[in-house]
């Protein structure tokens, strides 16, 4: 059940909050040791709150749209009484004193808090993996990456561990467990969501322009319901009728599967029946990739080498050596090597004021072009790789991020909501989804189309290979 049907069962008196809250704690005890996706939790303080919730339902002192709902949220939320520790061993006995402003929204709209779900350190990668809680595991094939570095939230909702997440989004840290593990996930646009009380956080606006906090679960109904809950402002009623739809050519320079080619193909066939459809690359595509490399990259990722290595003797250098030598360092090499990375892309002052003023003329000119127009694009070449395969890709100082990265980047550089639903699976039977995006006042939009595919492709479906 998603989150939407347990609140309405629970309020309709169908079923308790403490049977839904005791039946996701067993599931995750069942199901966590093989995916190493929740790294806390607070079962005892979740089933008090539910028992509590259960006798006010009983008095009709009920509120909130997410009543009783057992939920997951991202390590990287400040959650009051547990700890936020970014994945770093010097941060593990930090415990926050207050909720994150998501949180709160959350809690005040009812939800019941079961834990927290892994990231790779400082959520400074595509994979989850870091050296305090270890690396978090695909359900569909352990093998495989969970992607990052909302990674805990979609290995532990593809596998049915909570009825809805909270996840957040730079790089499409949203976006690629959602692809990877075949649920369903929303990225708000920019400064529509509050970041106050999230881990780390950023202080560049041309950074915080790209970070954003958003739902995942599994279902687009359950996506436009927690965005109205942690959004700043509700967006307003759209009719499909009155956009056209562009979905990205399959053949557009870029690496793109052969599955993933098809399935675009299948979409526009279904589109195209009733909607004004077109394949098209859209304006200033080809150009996001290497922004957002350089906006990550501004100052040399200073105040995240600040944070991982405070507690640290050594530079990011000799950290990144030693690690490889003797694998007994406390920063995970992912992390250091994406800092050296931001070292060698670091933009200059020249450079930056050259961006500010690319994206004030891109902001300008796709206000415009998406007033109404959604765009249909994929979400990464191919279904979850191996371990450690997505940050070869990405992090390689042969600059392949370039190749890797466009389709992510550009909701992120451009601020864009952006709707991410599982439509089929590759040749490993592992899930691929697909990005509905437009611009900000267009979610209605996103959502209406969202369901639309969610009910003739895959939409999400719970992996039971775990039991």
């Amino acid at each position: 059940m998603d989150a939407t049907s347990i609140a309405n069962s629970i309020k309709n008196k169908e079923l308790t909050s403490i049977e839904a809250t005791l039946a996701y704690i067993e599931h995750i005890k069942k199901i966590n040791p093989t995916i190493n996706a929740l790294v806390e939790n607070r079962f005892s303080q979740a089933i008090n709150e539910a028992k509590e919730k259960d006798k006010l339902l009983q008095k009709n002192e009920h509120t909130g749209p997410l009543y009783g709902v057992p939920i997951s949220v991202k390590e990287s939320f400040d959650v009051e009484n547990m700890k936020t520790t970014g994945g770093l061993e010097h941060r593990q006995d930090l415990i926050s004193r207050k909720d994150a402003a998501v949180i709160t929204k959350l809690k005040n709209a009812g939800a019941i808090i079961l834990g927290k779900t892994n990231t790779p350190a400082l959520c400074f990668c595509q994979e989850t993996e870091n050296k305090l809680y270890g690396r978090t595991n695909n359900p569909w094939d352990v093998s495989r990456t969970a992607g990052g570095s909302s990674g805990g939230e979609g290995a532990l909702l593809s596998a049915g561990g909570a009825a809805v997440g909270i996840g957040s989004d730079i790089g499409g840290s949203i976006r690629f467990p959602t692809h990877f593990n075949g649920i369903v996930g929303f990225k708000p646009g920019m400064n529509q969501v509050s970041s106050e009380g999230h881990f780390p956080s950023v202080v560049n606006p041309l950074q915080d322009r790209m970070l954003t906090m958003g739902p995942m679960g599994k279902s687009v109904q359950d996506m436009e319901l927690m965005y109205n809950i942690i959004a700043n402002n509700n967006p307003p009623n759209r009719s499909l009728k009155n956009f056209k739809i562009e979905i990205l050519p399959g053949n557009n320079n870029y690496p793109l599967s052969n599955f993933t080619k098809g399935m675009l193909d299948d979409i526009e066939y279904f589109l195209t029946r009733s909607y004004s459809t077109k394949r098209a690359v859209p304006s200033l595509f080809d150009d996001s990739a290497l922004i957002w490399q350089e906006i990550m990259s501004i100052e040399g990722s200073k105040i995240i080498e600040d944070e991982a290595f405070s507690n640290n003797r050594s530079n990011v250098f000799t950290s990144f050596l030693k690690e490889k030598l003797t694998q007994r360092t406390s920063i995970h090499p992912y992390l250091s090597w994406a800092i050296i990375g931001a070292k060698l892309f670091k933009p200059t002052k020249g450079r930056v004021e050259e961006i500010n003023t690319f994206l004030d003329q891109g902001d300008k000119a796709l206000t415009d072009y998406l007033k109404n127009r959604l765009l249909i694009f994929p979400v990464y070449h191919s279904g979850a790789l191996k371990h450690g395969k997505v940050f070869q890709e990405i992090f390689s100082i042969r600059k392949t991020f370039l190749d890797y990265m466009p389709y992510v980047a550009y909701a992120n550089v451009w601020g864009l909501p952006t709707l991410t639903i599982p439509v089929g699976t590759d040749e490993n039977d592992m899930p691929i989804s697909i990005q509905i995006m437009s611009s900000i006042g267009n979610e209605n939009a996103l959502f209406r189309l969202g369901r639309l595919l969610e009910k003739k492709f895959r939409g999400y479906v719970r992996c039971d290979k775990l039991g």
